[in-house]
């Protein structure tokens, strides 16, 4: 089972491993538009467990452009272990 932490609001999800992040982030607060990688509403940063996220896919690397410690919610998904985020 793996987890998310979400900083701004101290709430955590249980998620299990291979899971995609983004109901999890969405019932946090994370807002969402278009699901598809093309909108950047649901960007979030990556403060601790980077590693544990599936890889940088090309909908991210088109918007975000820099791979560094943002991802795109709806196109990550949680390998196992602890994330934790910042919205």
């Amino acid at each position: 089972m793996a987890k998310i932490i979400f900083e701004e609001n101290n709430e955590e999800a249980d998620l299990p491993d291979g899971s995609p992040i983004a109901e999890a982030c969405e019932q946090a607060g994370v807002p969402f538009a278009c699901t598809e990688g093309v909108c950047g509403t649901c960007v979030v940063e990556v403060t601790e467990g980077m590693s544990n996220l599936s890889e940088f896919n090309e909908a991210e690397a088109d918007f975000l452009g820099e791979l560094d410690k943002e991802r795109l919610a709806c196109q990550c998904r949680i390998k196992g272990g602890c994330v934790k985020l910042k919205f």
